[in-house]
C-alpha cells in the first residue's frame, strides 16, 4: 500500500512537553518568540517525514499552516480546510487557532508585539517575501525579526528520534512522455534569461528542477520530485546541486551531458563562490529561502527579483505531455467505475473508510496493470470521508477514527494516482442509501457551480479569481459558501497541485492554453456531512461564438466518471445545466467501455449510471 493509516495522534501530554522544551531553548537564545512554517528549504506544500517541524511542535498534520510561539504561548494560523482538523490535533493549552484568513501571521504580529521584543526564524524555512512582511509587521510594532544560525526546532527534534533523511532514486523521463528534450528545455530557458538581463537563474521548487531536467524522484511522498536545488545559466551548463547517493551510474552519465552535478551539502559554498564572479542573478522571492538570498549578497551577486522561469513553461503543458494525461485519465476513471460498482454491490454498514480506501488503490494498481501502465504511486493520501467526516475538506482517515458508511449518508471519496503518463485528481460524493432533501439540495447547488465553470466561456487575460465567482454562485443564492478554492493547478507526472494559475479568490494568473486545473466546488455542514465533486479541465481556444467579436478560450474536460444521480435533485437543474449533465454521461460511457478496462458487470453499472436523466416534473430553474 502506497498509503498507512496507521499512524496515532501524537499525545496532548508529550506536545506540552515538546513545548516546553522549545520555549525553553527561546529563553537561552534571548528571544520572545519564534515563527515556524510548514515548509522545508525548497518551500514544498507536502514534506519528507524529517521535515515536518510543525507536526512536530504542534501535532497539525495538515499541509498548509502557520505557528508563532510568543512569550511561552503558541498559534497556530490554518486556513478555513484545516479549523475543525487542528482543533482534534492540537493542545488547547499551549496553541490557540488563528484563522488565516481574517489574521494572517504579519497582521497578528503586528497587534501582538511589543516594543523590544525579539521574534526568531529559520532563514531556509521562510521565503524572501515572507520575511519581508514580518519584518515590515515587527518594525511597526518596535520589535524586531532576527534571524538564528540554527533553527530552534530542529535542535529539539535532532534529540528526540527525528526520522532519517529521504534516500529516494532518482530515475529519468522519458522524452517519449515528456515531449521535450532537456536540451531544448534549456535553450528555451537561457531565451526567458536573456529577456531578465539576467546571467542565471536559481531554482529551489523540486517540480521546477523535475520537469527542467526530465528527472523525478522518491523523496517525497507522493510527489516524484528529488530534492535538489539548480541554477540555470544564460551562456554555460546549469549547475545541478543533489545528493550523489541517489543517482545511479547510468542517470549520472545522462544528466552529465547537460548538467554540472555537485552535491547538495556543498550548496551554499558554491553559491557563494559563483556569486564572488558578480553576476546577476534571477531569484523569485516568493519560492527562494531568505538565507540564500544572504549567501548571493555575501558573495557580491546582483539579484533581479522575478517569478521562477519554469513555473509558466511547466504549466502549458506540451501536446505529447496533454496526451499523456488525457490516458491517463482514462485508466483512472475506468478505476473509479471499478471501484463505484464494488462499493455499490456491499451491505451498508459493512465497509468503512479505510477498507474503501484499500479497495480503491487495489483497484487502481490492477487498471494500471491491465493498461500496461504500473500505478507508481498515490497522487495524495486518498480522503475517505463518510457521514460527518466528510464535513471536513482535507480529512485523513487513520485506525483509530475509521468511520463506517451507514445509511441514508453521504460519502466522499478524493483520490488520485501517479502514472507514468500523468497525474490524476477526482473527486465524487455518493449516496449511501436514500438522502433527506437538504442533502440533495446542497449536492445540486455544488454540481451547477461545477457545471458553471466546467462550461465557461472567457477571453484571454482572464484570471480564476473571475471564474471562481461561477463555482460559488448557487450556494450564495443560499446563503452559503465553501472555505477553499474551486480549483488548483495539477503537474504531468508531477505534483497535484502547481502553480502559478487556480481557480480561487486569490488567483490571479491569466489562465492559457495547455494549464490543466482541478474544478471542485464544494459544500460542508460541520458535524454533519460534506459534498465536493472535481473534475480536472484543459485550457483550451474555444471554438468562436456566433456574432461574438473575441476570441474566447473554454475548458475540455480530463476527467470521467459518473455523478451520483442519485444525490440530485433534478427540479433544480436548469436545461442547459441538465443538458450538459447527461452529454457528460454519455461521453464517459463512450469513452470508458471502448479502451477494454471494464467487465461486463461493470459496464451494465455503467450503463445505468450514465443513463439519460429526465425530471418528474416540468417545473425547472430559469
Amino acid at each position: 500500500m502506497f498509503q498507512s493509516f496507521a499512524r496515532p495522534p501524537v499525545e496532548k501530554r508529550l506536545l506540552g512537553s515538546r513545548m516546553e522544551d522549545f520555549v525553553r531553548r527561546l529563553k537561552d537564545n534571548a528571544l520572545d518568540g519564534y515563527v515556524i512554517t510548514h515548509a522545508d528549504a525548497h518551500q514544498s506544500e507536502y514534506l519528507p517525514a524529517d521535515q515536518e517541524r510543525l507536526t512536530y511542535l504542534t501535532g497539525f498534520t495538515g499541509s498548509a499552516g502557520w505557528a508563532i510561539i510568543h512569550l511561552g504561548k503558541g498559534n497556530l494560523f490554518v486556513d478555513g480546510r484545516y479549523l475543525q482538523q487542528a482543533a482534534q490535533q492540537i493542545d488547547g493549552v499551549a496553541f490557540s487557532i488563528v484563522d488565516v484568513s481574517a489574521t494572517a501571521p504579519a497582521k497578528w504580529l503586528k497587534s501582538n508585539l511589543k516594543p523590544g521584543q525579539r521574534i526568531g526564524y529559520h532563514g531556509f524555512y521562510l521565503t524572501i517575501a515572507q520575511v519581508r512582511k514580518l519584518k515590515k509587521a515587527c518594525q511597526a510594532a518596535g520589535a524586531e525579526l532576527v534571524s538564528c544560525p540554527v533553527d530552534l526546532v530542529d535542535l529539539s527534534w535532532d534529540e528526540d528520534g527525528r526520522p532519517a533523511p529521504a534516500k529516494g532514486q532518482v530515475f529519468l523521463r522519458d522524452e517519449a512522455f515528456a515531449g521535450e528534450s532537456i536540451s531544448e528545455k534549456l535553450k528555451r530557458l537561457s531565451a526567458r534569461l536573456g529577456e531578465s538581463g539576467a546571467d542565471a537563474a536559481l531554482l529551489t521548487l523540486t517540480d521546477s528542477i523535475a520537469w527542467a531536467f526530465n528527472i523525478r524522484g522518491n523523496d517525497v511522498a507522493h510527489n516524484p520530485v528529488a530534492l535538489a536545488f539548480a541554477l540555470l545559466k544564460k551562456d554555460a551548463k546549469p549547475v545541478l546541486w543533489i545528493d550523489g547517493e541517489k543517482l545511479s551510474n547510468s542517470v549520472r552519465s545522462n544528466l552529465s551531458q547537460s548538467v554540472d552535478i555537485e552535491e547538495i551539502t556543498d550548496f551554499g559554498r558554491s553559491l557563494e563562490a559563483y556569486a564572488e564572479t558578480k553576476p546577476a542573478i534571477l531569484i523569485d522571492p516568493d519560492s527562494c529561502a531568505d538565507a540564500v538570498r544572504l549567501v548571493l549578497q555575501r558573495g557580491g551577486a546582483t539579484l533581479i527579483e522575478g517569478s521562477d522561469p519554469v513555473v509558466p513553461m511547466k504549466a502549458r503543458k506540451n501536446p505529447v505531455e496533454l496526451a499523456g494525461m488525457r490516458r491517463a485519465h482514462l485508466r483512472d476513471g475506468a478505476a473509479m467505475v471499478r471501484f463505484l460498482y464494488w462499493l455499490d454491490q456491499q451491505d451498508i454498514g459493512s465497509v468503512s473508510e479505510i477498507d474503501a480506501a484499500r479497495k480503491l488503490e487495489d483497484i487502481r494498481r490492477e487498471t494500471a496493470t491491465a493498461d500496461g501502465m504500473e500505478l507508481r504511486e498515490l497522487a495524495f493520501d486518498t480522503i475517505s470521508a463518510a457521514g460527518e467526516n466528510a464535513a471536513l475538506p482535507h480529512y485523513r482517515v487513520m485506525e483509530h477514527h475509521n468511520a463506517v458508511l451507514t445509511d441514508n449518508s453521504l460519502y466522499l471519496v478524493d483520490s488520485g494516482g501517479q502514472y507514468y503518463d500523468g497525474t490524476t485528481d477526482i473527486t465524487r460524493t455518493i449516496a449511501i442509501g436514500s438522502l433527506d432533501a437538504e442533502r440533495k439540495q446542497r449536492f445540486t447547488q455544488v454540481l451547477r457551480g461545477h457545471i458553471a465553470v466546467a462550461t465557461a466561456r472567457f477571453p484571454g487575460g482572464t484570471t480564476g479569481a473571475q471564474l471562481d465567482t461561477l463555482a460559488r454562485l448557487p450556494l450564495w443564492m443560499s446563503g452559503s459558501d465553501f472555505a477553499h478554492g474551486t480549483g488548483h493547478g495539477v503537474g504531468a507526472y508531477l505534483c497535484v497541485h502547481e502553480g502559478p494559475a487556480r481557480i480561487s479568490k486569490a488567483g490571479h494568473v491569466a489562465l492559457e492554453p495547455g494549464m490543466i486545473l482541478s474544478n471542485e466546488p464544494g459544500y460542508y455542514k460541520s458535524g454533519h456531512f460534506g459534498i465536493r465533486l472535481e473534475n480536472l479541465l484543459i485550457v483550451e481556444e474555444a471554438t468562436p461564438v456566433d456574432g461574438g467579436d473575441l476570441p474566447m478560450m473554454g475548458f475540455e474536460t480530463l476527467t470521467f466518471c459518473p455523478f451520483d444521480h442519485r444525490a440530485l435533485e433534478l427540479d433544480l437543474l436548469s436545461d442547459p445545466e441538465l443538458d450538459w449533465l447527461n452529454e457528460y454521461h454519455h461521453d464517459v460511457f463512450e469513452k470508458l467501455i471502448h479502451i477494454d478496462l471494464l467487465n461486463p458487470e461493470e459496464v451494465a453499472w455503467l450503463s445505468r449510471a450514465t443513463s439519460p436523466l429526465m425530471r418528474k416534473s416540468s417545473e425547472q430553474i430559469a
